[in-house]
């Protein structure tokens, strides 16, 4: 039985294209869940027998620009032709040069993000380059590639006529094709013999390698190159080669991410509103509605009276919230208020959409789910705890109001219906008045919001504290979930939210408990022993914002075992009050100009506060950093003056 298949897979993408029946070319079998041929010879095989194996891959990055593109012919009237625009547009480049590549095909990563601000790219074969190293082989080359780039190192070549090749690349082999080609002219390999060396880089065939190699050195050796380097540009290739793309796959890999780029640069809402419908999963979205506000892009909550079943864009560019996302509103009931909307304007008030819609369509639950998610806040004195909250003079709700009059409403307009003394006359239903009740506060309202969307959509609990989560923590919720490993032995500090607790007592009598804390990213639990009961049991208390410090350690008598080890808890509110003291902004010398100096100064003069400013200005040349303070401005540290801060890409700051 030693060799034999024991069962069968298909593969995610291989197609066998034949000229001919496929039965009259190899054995086939039917998959398990179809009628789907199957060849009974695996890709290598078939193969080598002579079929052509295709991989046909879905991306989907080409949905998300075609959706961005319906948006923009939609929202502007524009006819975009995606496949036309400028490769070395300014604008898009620049995108790419202060690393706000988030949602970029291929260069969405925060390393390969740090590495584009390095490189600064002015050019596609730029981007086309950096796609091909930032691999598990090459990606050590990317310092080098930058630095030659900028003058900063000097470009050599190990053998004499490699810059033939390698020009475009500053000395360095990364693609392929450079491998192919190099092999051709320094050994006089054939170019069957430069592709079989190609195959047999990526995909480790050992002992291939083994006897393409004295070739390789022979040939090198045949035309006067020095042995000892021909074995180091060997030595090179095989540990990148693995890993490495060829330039034409590495193109279109660019050629998208140019794409991609073009849109969120020129047409930012539509694009993000295709990423948003495109994400997939709760995290995904929560990550690029906060990309969406650093872009300045509001993304607003659903509204019957401008929503659709997807996130769709406004007129005025922002983003609205899909209503078919909301919990308890299914899409027969978004497609209901959409088509009335459009045929008979739009909804003056609560009463006027419970009559307008069908109630067999629209439910309790469904008119619940709108309400808690907003999307009946721009309705007149309408607040979400209307619908819930009983009215104390005769015990209804504003939903229990809104169903009774839409069913009286159209039971009146049904003409089917003969009056009981013949008459045409419409029943006459008076419009109820809205219930008094008291709204919720801002926190209760985020809480039960996404109790029906899955996140928090109008704000989130912790915005006040945002500036202070980002540059006095140095871990987050999810990351602590996810495991403490990272963390073993190092100081945590992260902060959130307390959405739970729970106080226990242990089988020896000894009380403890438990906080559960969220943040932006994710929830993770303390767990309170002893000492740490006794003193932090004070901040059992659902909704109060904390800011913690500890330490991820073994347990006692438990090795291998990791455990978060409190330090201190404050509260958020005495951390925000003395968090910053001073802003440190960082120049390089010969990015100093009029321009930028007009720039600060009129920034500077608007965010008047009490945190100090201090420049550092980096001369690499003399490799001098010489230090200044302003004397005249201190500034207000927010949200805001940071993100004006980020458009100008030559100035780097740290928060002290």
């Amino acid at each position: 039985m030693e060799g034999c298949v024991r069962n069968i897979g298909v593969h995610a993408c291989g197609v066998i294209i034949t000229p001919d029946e496929i039965t009259k070319f190899v054995p086939v079998t039917k998959s398990k869940d179809s009628n789907m041929l199957l060849t009974q010879y695996d890709n290598s095989v078939a193969e080598y027998a002579g079929l052509l194996k295709m991989d046909f891959l879905g991306l989907r990055t080409l949905t998300i620009i075609k959706d961005a593109i319906k948006s923009i012919k939609l929202v502007k009237d524009i006819n975009l032709d995606i496949d036309t625009i400028d490769l070395n547009d300014k604008t898009t480049l620049e995108l790419f040069q202060r690393g706000e590549t988030n949602g970029i095909f291929q260069f969405e990563s925060p390393g390969m993000q740090k590495h584009l601000k390095d490189l600064k790219p002015d050019s596609f074969n730029d981007l086309i380059a950096m796609n091909a190293l930032y691999r598990p082989g090459p990606i050590a080359y990317i310092p080098n590639y930058i630095n030659r780039k900028h003058g900063r190192e000097a470009i050599s070549y190990d053998l004499l006529g490699m810059d033939e090749f390698l020009k475009e690349t500053y000395g360095i082999t990364v693609y392929q094709e450079q491998v192919m080609r190099l092999s051709q002219k320094l050994a006089n390999f054939t170019k069957g013999d430069a592709d079989t060396l190609r195959k047999a880089m990526g995909k480790k065939q050992r002992d291939v390698l083994d006897k393409m190699k004295s070739k390789f050195l022979e040939g090198c050796k045949t035309n006067g190159h020095d042995t000892a380097v021909a074995e180091k540009v060997w030595k090179d290739w095989e540990a990148f080669a693995s890993y490495a793309f060829n330039k034409s796959h590495s193109t279109c890999y660019a050629f998208l991410a140019m794409q991609t780029a073009h849109l969120k640069a020129h047409y930012p809402s539509e694009f993000m509103a295709s990423v948003l419908n495109h994400s997939g999963n709760i995290e995904k979205i929560t990550f690029f509605m906060e990309e969406c506000k650093r872009m300045g892009i509001k993304v607003l909550g659903p509204d019957v009276n401008e929503g659709f079943g997807k996130f769709s864009v406004m007129p005025n560019g922002n983003i609205r919230f899909g209503m078919a996302s909301i919990k308890g509103v299914g899409e027969n009931v978004v497609n209901s208020i959409v088509e009335e909307r459009n045929n008979n304007g739009i909804f003056t008030s609560v009463f006027d959409l419970a009559c307008r819609l069908d109630g067999k369509t629209i439910s309790k639950k469904s008119i619940e789910g709108l309400a808690l998610s907003g999307a009946m806040d721009s309705f007149v004195n309408v607040s979400r705890s209307m619908f819930f909250v009983p009215d104390i003079t005769d015990g209804t709700t504003l939903t229990d109001r809104m169903i009774r009059y839409g069913n009286q409403k159209n039971l009146g307009g049904d003409t089917s219906q003969a009056s009981l003394f013949g008459g045409e006359d419409e029943i006459q239903v008076t419009e109820p008045q809205l219930t008094k009740v008291e709204p919720w506060s801002a926190l209760e309202q985020l809480s039960r919001e996404k109790e029906v969307v899955g996140f928090y959509i109008s704000g989130h609990p912790l915005d006040p504290y945002k500036l202070v989560m980002e540059h006095r923590c140095n871990a987050n919720c999810a990351q602590l979930k996810a495991g403490l490993e990272p963390f073993k032995n190092k100081e945590v500090i992260f902060g959130g939210i307390i959405t739970g607790f729970e106080n226990r007592t242990s089988k020896t009598g000894n009380a403890f408990g438990k906080l559960i804390i969220e943040d932006y990213h994710g929830s993770t639990e303390i767990m309170l022993f002893g000492k740490d009961f006794v003193e932090y049991n004070k901040f059992m208390v659902q909704g109060l914002f904390v800011f913690v410090k500890a330490r991820v350690q073994e347990r006692y008598n438990q090795p291998g075992s990791l455990e978060i080890k409190l330090s201190k808890i404050d509260l958020l509110e005495q951390v925000k009050e003395n968090a910053f003291t001073a802003i440190k902004l960082k120049v390089k010398l010969n990015k100093v100009n009029d321009e930028l100096i007009l720039k600060l100064d009129s920034l500077l003069n608007t965010r008047s506060g009490k945190s100090n400013v201090e420049f550092y200005i980096e001369d690499e040349e003399q490799l001098l950093n010489i230090k200044l303070f302003s004397k005249k401005n201190k500034v207000a540290i927010d949200t805001e003056f940071l993100l004006e801060l980020d458009k100008m890409i030559d100035v780097k700051y740290d928060l002290t």
